[in-house]
């Protein structure tokens, strides 16, 4: 598993030492490592993980790897946690190899690598880790851009159900620039993809459009998703419109989408979500299976130093059995050092198909400000959920419930240590305040070295629902302590 990235490594190192005396190569790299410790009865209560990475450049050739180390690596996704040491989550690993070359206009790229075609609708493979998402893909990729942008690639990536089989993800993307104020943009995409015993082929087209001008900026973008399996079917859509315009101290905008049957098995894909929470219709399922919606925002400088922002949106599916509100309202005001923002957020999602019905409504606050010895930064929101749930009392009734989660936090810095003081709590109702779950943490970052960082983490963390590119995951809570070492070069 190890020799063919180690035997590449020493013959590019042959290669590029005696150029030396000529040249000198850009190398640089990270290197993290953490152990977590979760205070839990009867489960795995320890995390180790390293990971090591560098990228080396000379004369626009780039070469670059990486070894991930999971002892085992401690998951954010409540539902993956284990209660004892599993096999199958131990990792040591030479991974994430690339190679490119850069010639003017032209550049050729294989290993592992994100990409995009236009807004990601189309095709998007990314990596958030603060999510502990990665939908990378390894291949080739050929681009050329000057006169006009093409790209083109052939690549894999592992299977949803089996991580030991590859699928298979191939396209082109095309953007011409039309008139100096006109974009135009196509692309095409070929999947295959492993159900069951036989791999199942989808081709998706997609075209966009871009017209910019001083005041305005406006942008189309749609694509169809057809499933070779069904001939003569179109199996998926997609549309998204969107714009913005400014008009001296205003400034506002608008979008529209609509999502049917687009959503990929293997998530590459990045679809607009069209609210300013970027919250899916429903925490059920992704936007792309079945979603229409539209958004409407303003942001306005009142006068020196305030700007106000609003911004509302709604979503359906088809049959509008599922609905979704959204709604933002922020004042933020700058005064000398001082910057304050004010908010109110409303999240509201409504599934008649399942008698489900949810409603988040919570005011927040930030304040930053320098002090003689420190810079200060108090934030803190008072969240209102309010649910209907099944009865325990009566079978098949439905009742409605709600509780408070308020939220508190300060961020210090003083010289090169940076503290953060969080406190979160889970009301029933305000007769409860004192015999609620409290969730108090304490954050620390300290320079030990130049390029090197030490976090300590100790205390406990609520968890819950994050929303990222139109699907939604929830992230475990904790309890613990956790210290990271991060090193650049």
């Amino acid at each position: 598993m190890y020799k063919q990235p180690l035997i590449l490594l020493i013959l590019l190192l042959a290669l590029i030492i005696p150029l030396a005396a000529q040249n000198t190569p850009q190398l640089n790299g990270t290197n993290e490592a953490g152990f977590t410790y979760r205070t839990v009865p009867d489960s795995l209560r320890t995390y180790f993980y390293n990971t090591f990475d560098f990228g080396l450049d000379y004369k626009g050739f780039s070469f670059g790897m990486k070894f991930n180390a999971g002892l085992p690596d401690y998951p954010l996704e409540q539902s993956e946690l284990q209660e004892e040491l599993d096999p199958g989550s131990i990792e040591l690993a030479w991974e994430e190899i690339y190679a490119s070359y850069t010639n003017g206009a032209y550049s050729i790229h294989s290993g592992i690598m994100e990409e995009s075609f236009g807004s990601g609708i189309v095709f998007r493979s990314y990596e958030n880790p603060e999510l502990d998402l990665d939908y990378r893909v390894t291949g080739f990729r050929f681009a050329y851009d000057d006169l006009f942008r093409f790209k083109t690639l052939y690549s894999g990536y592992p299977n949803p159900d089996a991580t030991d089989v590859l699928d298979l993800a191939y396209g082109a993307d095309l953007e011409v620039p039309a008139f100096n104020f006109l974009t135009l943009g196509g692309s095409y995409v070929g999947m295959q993809t492993l159900l069951g015993n036989s791999y199942r082929q989808d081709d998706v087209l997609g075209a966009r459009a871009r017209l910019m001008l001083g005041f305005m900026d406006l942008s189309a973008e749609t694509a169809v998703r057809d499933d070779k399996n069904k001939a003569g079917s179109i199996d998926g859509k997609a549309l998204y419109l969107s714009g913005s315009w400014a008009l001296g101290p205003v400034q506002f905008g608008g979008a529209y989408k609509l999502y049917d049957n687009f959503e990929y098995r293997n998530r590459l894909q990045d679809l607009p979500l069209a609210n300013h929470h970027n919250e899916t219709l429903a925490d059920s399922q992704g936007s792309g299976r079945d979603e229409r919606g539209f958004q409407a925002w303003t942001n306005v400088s009142l006068f020196d130093g305030m700007n106000l922002e609003l911004d509302y949106a709604e979503a359906w599916d088809k049959a509008r059995e599922k609905r979704m509100n959204d709604a933002y309202a922020g004042f933020e005001w700058q005064l000398g050092n001082t910057n304050t923002i004010i908010s109110y957020n409303h999240i509201e999602k409504i599934e008649d198909d399942t008698n489900h019905w949810q409603k988040e409504t919570y005011p927040a606050f930030t304040v930053s400000f320098p002090t003689r010895k420190a810079g200060v930064v108090l934030s803190g929101e008072f969240k209102t959920v309010e649910k209907t749930v099944l009865s325990t009392h009566e079978p098949h009734d439905y009742v409605d419930i709600s509780h408070y989660e308020p939220r508190l936090q300060a961020d210090l810095s003083i010289k090169k240590l940076s503290l953060s003081l969080a406190l979160q709590s889970h009301w029933e109702d305000f007769s409860s305040i004192t015999s609620s779950h409290y969730w108090p943490g304490l954050e620390v970052k300290y320079p030990i070295l130049d390029g090197t960082d030490l976090l300590l983490f100790a205390g406990r963390e609520a968890g819950g629902k994050v929303c990222r590119n139109g699907v939604c995951r929830y992230v475990a809570p904790f309890s613990g302590l956790r210290l990271e070492l991060h090193t650049r070069f």
